[in-house]
């Protein structure tokens, strides 16, 4: 019965093979590898895999790259299914105007947020912030109601259209620091502090709308500029929507 999770963003696609699909299974094998190179995960990163059972995907990356996707998965002769946002699941209520136009990234990101508030056996708010290409900042009250976020440029993003906006700049090696005395520290810091600045504003409005302190989550491959900056607990958590995933196909199994 073992389950492979996969997590297509806009640059890598992310994948996990685990030994059931529920949450807290072991975790058998992961990797990671670039868009462009999805063709060779038969040949490379799959290949000595065991067949899954059952395949479940979060897809942002659009129809191209899922038939990508799917042809590769032809290796094991199995039909992934696809995560797509609707009004209620894995214990969260989507507030969202539209709820199917949520990203897919987004809805498993809170759904695995959810499932961690509710082990701790308390109901919390959760902040769950996600660090990417673009950067999310979403908001879950204490009833698990999807209650909106935010979507921000990611630290790419926003260094490219410095560059192509700003004569003589170029996308630094710099570090994120308080009082930058070069510019590669300034360009890196700049992009660091705006996004810092965003998560501590949303967390106070949220702390606010709650009465309580929200569980702030961050994760993404970023996510580790924000560290020496951010002037909040938070937790780091490397694979949120793979938690997700895990979530909603035992609630699939179920029903």
């Amino acid at each position: 019965m073992s389950f492979l999770a996969l997590d297509v963003g806009n640059t890598r696609l992310k994948w996990a093979l685990y030994a059931a699909p529920r949450p807290g299974a072991g975790l058998l094998a992961q990797g990671a590898i670039f868009l462009d190179n999805i063709e060779r995960l038969p040949e490379t990163d799959w290949a000595t895999l065991p067949a899954p059972s059952s395949v479940l995907g979060c897809n942002v990356a659009g129809e191209a790259v899922r038939r990508r996707v799917e042809e590769q998965l032809e290796l094991w002769d199995i039909d992934p299914h696809w995560v797509v946002p609707s009004a209620h699941g894995g214990g969260v209520t989507n507030g969202y105007d539209h709820p199917g136009r949520l990203g897919a990234d987004r809805w498993t990101a809170l759904i695995g947020a959810r499932h961690r508030v509710q082990v701790r056996g308390s109901a919390h708010p959760a902040l769950v912030v996600m660090v990417g290409t673009a950067v999310t900042v979403d908001a879950l009250d204490a009833t698990g109601r999807f209650i909106g976020g935010l979507i921000m440029p990611g630290f790419g993003l926003m260094l490219r259209a410095l560059e192509l906006g700003t004569a003589g700049l170029k996308a630094p090696s710099g570090n994120a620091v308080d009082f930058p005395t070069n510019t590669s520290d300034a360009l890196m810091s700049g992009g660091a502090h705006a996004i810092a600045g965003a998560i501590e504003r949303v967390h106070r409005k949220l702390a606010r709308c709650t009465g309580q302190a929200p569980l702030l989550l961050i994760s993404g491959g970023a996510a580790v500029k924000l560290a020496p900056i951010i002037e909040l607990a938070y937790e780091p958590v490397d694979m949120l929507i793979f938690e997700g995933l895990l979530v909603l196909q035992a609630q699939k199994l179920a029903l």
